[in-house]
């Protein structure tokens, strides 16, 4: 199939991917534009453009979406399918109507939950034990169009964000795969969503870092695991400024020590009291202007009496 596929992260490359490994045409890649990075502003390209780049795939990158020239360009392209994972643009309904196909869409989440931006975060934020991919046709509403298929994943008890990323992105391979030769051979199932169940996953803030130890050791443990690799749960309580978290783990065990309290410091990592009376332990931290290391090898540095 001729397929016109729009992404920007590392998310979006399997997909990518597994659509040139099928054999179908990809006919052009539409990504962000590049962006400087770092204190050189050197212009680096997203990372789907680097995979096009070494497939030969040609790459376009409009500033916009909304005025003719897009649809223009689209039209030229002349897709039977257009893919989009992860773009990082709305698209309109004129361009989403193009391909004789359709649009369609691959969502990390089991729809009609976690609509929206950030839903992987959100559902380790919100202490989800499964979640997974939709393949679903777009529509003018935001992730409410039918769905193709889903595959669904459970989320491993100290997983965080990033790593939940990797493996539903090859998830969301292995599900596109699948929906475009459904689509290809007349076989493709098209399930409204229920509005009665939609969520909304928002997009992160640095407001969401800072940690409140009244909060229980699993709610604690969440905002950790959810908030990997930005914006990052972070405590002043342990060297005084704020801290960035990337481990944790729920001791189980039980203290009467104030909420925000180091319990605990040592090889094992840094106890700390919350707000239901349990521990949690910080296996792995980074301070202000550091580098991310193990809570043992911090406290080397700084040693704390408890």
């Amino acid at each position: 199939m001729r397929v016109l596929f729009m992404g920007t992260p590392e998310f979006a490359v399997s997909s990518l991917r597994r659509l040139v490994e099928d054999g179908h045409t990809v006919c052009g890649v539409f990504t962000q534009p590049d962006k400087p990075k770092n204190r050189g502003h050197k212009m680096t390209f997203s990372p789907v453009k680097e995979y096009s780049v070494t497939v030969g795939v040609p790459v376009y990158q409009p500033a916009s979406m909304r005025d003719g020239s897009a649809l223009d360009l689209v039209r030229e392209l002349a897709p039977e399918l257009i893919v989009v994972a992860a773009y990082g643009k709305l698209l309109p309904e004129d361009i989403l109507n193009v391909p004789p196909y359709g649009s369609i869409n691959v969502h990390s989440s089991l729809l009609p939950k976690y609509r929206g931006a950030a839903p992987i975060n959100w559902a380790i934020l919100n202490g989800e034990t499964e979640t997974g991919v939709s393949i679903m046709y777009m529509a003018k509403e935001l992730d409410a169009g039918d769905v193709i298929l889903q595959k669904s994943t459970s989320i491993g008890v100290e997983e965080d964000a990033q790593s939940l990323t990797a493996r539903l992105a090859e998830l969301g391979a292995e599900a596109l795969s699948e929906a475009v030769a459904a689509l290809a051979a007349g076989t493709a199932q098209r399930m409204p969503q229920d509005e009665s169940r939609q969520t909304y996953a928002s997009m992160l803030s640095r407001e969401m870092s800072p940690v409140d130890w009244t909060r229980s050791a699993h709610e604690i443990a969440c905002q950790v695991r959810g908030l990997i690799p930005w914006p990052c749960a972070a405590t002043d309580v342990i060297g005084g400024a704020p801290i960035k978290l990337f481990s944790v783990r729920e001791t189980g065990e039980e203290t009467a020590a104030r909420p925000g309290t180091i319990a605990a410091a040592g090889k094992q990592g840094i106890d700390i009291a919350c707000g239901d009376g349990r521990l949690l332990r910080i296996l792995e931290l980074q301070a202000q202007g550091g580098k991310r290391m193990t809570a043992a090898a911090y406290l080397l540095g700084h040693p704390i009496q408890c």
